[in-house]
């Protein structure tokens, strides 16, 4: 990879770890970059140690933890939300970092999962007004937040390349502001219809189909796939200086870590 090139990079939470979707983006027509791949990781920190120290990231993972939460979350997802129509009940509220840190053990039950929700939620309500406590979706992903939240601690040099997206909001910034019209998800399970429609927009943005037809790696399911193909692309508006930020400027957590949703 020459210095004029960039390697863009869009990330989603999957069963094994994390689902990665990269490309090294070219300078010239001449030198258009190179055919995007897909991979697992099973940690984030695994995943940064792979990629050059410039590489942009977007990713679908909350990022910068609010002390208290507000009605409707930290505010980004509350400005995103009325984006989406039908699609924003995709968008769930992140409770306080108190409620994120309740309880870091790793769960070997599933009654010690349960509990830990109960907790969590408990610390959720007394930081929050109106007292809210923690939906299980968001609960799931707790241990990849603060993953993600503790690396961007550790490390503020990371902070100018990993940026929080979300995918419908993607999508729908990449369909012109308008929202998709089909769930990828009805009751649980893959709704064909609209896998075809989000890869229809993503062929648009310069994919192959036959790239976005192949299965998933192992641990990642087939919609984790597509929200990381809309990552990558919403890293490289993000690099060409396209993106934009909810809200805008983006707020910023106590250590400093920004606040907003990219896309």
């Amino acid at each position: 990879m020459t210095s004029a090139e960039i390697v863009l990079v869009g990330v989603d939470g999957c069963k094994a770890g994390w689902i990665v979707v990269r490309r090294e983006l070219g300078s010239t027509p001449r030198n258009p970059g190179s055919t995007p791949s897909v991979a697992v990781f099973a940690s984030f920190a695994a995943l940064l140690a792979s990629l050059p120290h410039d590489a942009v990231i977007a990713v679908d993972m909350p990022i910068g933890l609010p002390e208290f939460s507000s009605k409707g979350g930290r505010g980004p997802e509350a400005l995103v939300r009325p984006l989406l129509g039908a699609r924003q009940s995709s968008v769930f509220s992140i409770p306080s970092r108190a409620a994120l840190y309740a309880d870091t053990n790793d769960f070997t039950t599933i009654e010690a999962w349960y509990a830990a929700h109960i907790r969590a939620s408990a610390v959720a309500k007394t930081t929050s007004d109106p007292p809210r406590g923690v939906s299980i979706q968001a609960f799931g992903i707790f241990t990849k937040i603060r993953e993600i939240d503790a690396l961007l601690i550790a490390r503020p040099d990371l902070r100018g390349r990993v940026f929080e997206s979300h995918p419908e909001v993607a999508f729908c910034r990449l369909n012109g502001d308008q929202a998709m019209q089909l769930p990828k998800k009805v009751k649980g399970s893959i709704n064909p219809a609209g896998m075809a429609e989000r890869k229809a927009l993503l062929c648009r943005h310069g994919y192959e189909k036959g790239f976005l037809d192949q299965p998933p790696p192992r641990g990642a399911a087939a919609d984790d796939f597509l929200d990381a193909a809309a990552m990558m692309l919403i890293a490289g508006r993000i690099a060409s200086g396209e993106a934009r930020p909810f809200p805008d400027p983006p707020g910023r957590d106590r250590f400093g870590i920004s606040v907003a949703i990219w896309a």
